[in-house]
């Protein structure tokens, strides 16, 4: 059988359209594989919330993840098929997303009987942040991060859209500015009392009062990072206790490749009776 070059050209082709649909079948495998390693392990039920950039189609087009209700609706699915006796641990990865869907998952984990435990490898701000409060324990890395969940009105904090009738005659505000600090006002007080109901069974009333405002007021900017000992700090249930299983597992879910990689390194433990160091030839 000979082949000519329209042959070898067809191949090619079929090659590059099925090659990438058989790398995210042998990832996915991966995926479901560390999944029940975890789960044997804690006898629970894992559940992963992870919003990358996930490289999709052949052309590779990027699609910023984030919190929505489609998240909410499979996340809630995945606790109702879940026995009432059985833990549930959730890996979770986001910047944030939709109040309305992050509130949903929160609600959906704090009714669930068994102990919930959440853990964050690297970072679970805003929405993030709000569905790690549902938690019974909150699981993270010494560098990983929560973040404040004050509300967003688009591009403005409602904090400091609030501000501005303290700083100027309200007869100089224009009508727009007004109707959004209303809003911002609404805003703040309705996320400030959701958040107490997530916190208020695992400390006193008073310091879950306390900690609702300092996450809900717009004491820092929306991106703060509150890290592990802060945290704590703030009465959260947090432990450092994480399992060497979730962060196998959160290497699974790559950023999409680019042609010059950032960040790079040999990937493997580094001891001090392994570590390679300078021959006697070296100087």
């Amino acid at each position: 059988m000979t082949f000519n070059f329209s042959d070898i050209f067809w191949l090619f082709i079929i090659f590059s359209m099925l090659s990438p649909l058989f790398q995210k079948w042998s990832l996915e495998n991966r995926r479901l594989r560390a999944f029940r390693r975890l789960e044997e392990k804690r006898k629970s039920r894992v559940i992963s919330l992870i919003h990358r950039q996930e490289t999709m189609s052949i052309l590779g087009f990027p699609l910023m993840k984030y919190i929505d209700i489609h998240d909410s609706e499979e996340v809630i699915r995945a606790i109702k098929i879940t026995d009432k006796e059985i833990p549930i641990d959730l890996i979770l990865h986001t910047p944030g997303g939709l109040v309305l869907a992050a509130e949903q998952i929160a609600l959906a984990l704090k009714n669930h009987p068994a102990k919930v435990t959440v853990f964050i490898p690297h970072y679970a701000m805003s929405g993030g942040t709000m569905i790690a409060l549902a938690a019974d324990e909150i699981v993270m890395s010494e560098n990983s991060v929560l973040g404040p969940v004050d509300p967003q009105l688009g591009e403005y904090p409602a904090a400091s859209v609030l501000k501005v009738l303290t700083k100027k005659d309200i007869n100089k505000i224009d009508d727009r500015t007004l109707i959004l600090a209303d809003v911002s006002e609404k805003a703040i007080k309705q996320v400030r009392e959701f958040v107490f109901q997530l916190v208020e069974d695992k400390m006193e009333k008073k310091k879950a009062l306390e900690l609702a405002t300092i996450l809900t007021e717009g004491r820092w900017t929306h991106d703060y990072p509150i890290t592990l000992n802060e945290a704590q700090k703030l009465g959260l249930p947090v432990s450092n206790e994480m399992p060497p299983e979730v962060e196998q597992l959160i290497s699974l879910y790559p950023q999409p490749g680019l042609k010059r990689p950032s960040v790079q390194y040999i990937p493997v433990p580094y001891r001090p009776d392994t570590h390679p160091r300078k021959s006697n030839s070296q100087k």
